[in-house]
């Protein structure tokens, strides 16, 4: 039997992405719930677990795996069944690995300096280059579909559905044909169907509460 897995999430916030993946992978599991709107993610217990007070972050045994796509990289071959992780010979890992890093190292850190409208470093010293050149990359991945890894589904497509939802929502990348096409269908997975429904629940039950 394996331990029981900890999620730290908070609503709208990076580690909805990890629900969906979750809930994707039919994993068992324990949500531990922060309410940002209240600052519990700042305090002495939530700090244990991420000194940087970010979540996600999950527990598993005396595993703790913090970092975005350390999560999603860890859980999805914990559950190999799944499929959603292409396994070590699978041609498709190289792929994989690849654009599971490639959103923290490069699109990200492009999206923020592009969106608080600064100049990249010195070309020798900018982990991505430049913004265009990012953003092609990534339309390029997608334009073949219905994936970034083609035919098939991964856990890649939970971080870049996820990522690429609220970075057209708020208007932080141009809305490409390529784009947009792929992020409705990652909108229309039952999975991220009923995480959305979930945590704007619980989204609201948080401002109530700070509210209160």
């Amino acid at each position: 039997m394996q331990p029981e897995i900890t999620f730290y999430h908070a609503p709208n916030t990076r580690s909805t992405g990890v629900r969906t993946l979750l809930e994707e992978l039919g994993a068992p599991h324990r949500m531990q719930v922060l309410n940002m709107k209240a600052g519990a993610h700042r305090q002495a217990p939530y700090l244990a677990v991420n000194p940087m007070g970010k979540v996600p972050a999950i527990r598993h045994g005396d595993a703790l795996v913090t970092e975005q796509a350390a999560v999603y990289l860890y859980l999805a071959d914990l559950f190999p069944e799944a499929g959603l992780a292409p396994p070590t010979g699978d041609p498709l890992r190289g792929p994989y690995l690849r654009w599971m890093v490639f959103y923290g190292s490069c699109f990200e850190p492009a999206v923020i300096d592009r969106a608080l409208e600064r100049e990249p470093g010195p070309r020798a010293m900018s982990a991505y280059g430049e913004f265009d050149a990012v953003l092609a990359q990534v339309i390029g991945a997608l334009k073949p579909g219905p994936y970034i890894l083609g035919e098939r589904f991964s856990a890649a497509d939970v971080l870049w559905g996820s990522a690429l939802s609220w970075t057209t929502g708020f208007k932080l990348i141009p809305e490409d044909p390529a784009i947009m096409a792929y992020v409705a269908r990652f909108r229309e997975r039952p999975a991220v169907r009923r995480v959305a429904e979930a945590d704007a629940r619980l989204a609201a039950e948080h401002e109530a509460a700070a509210a209160g």
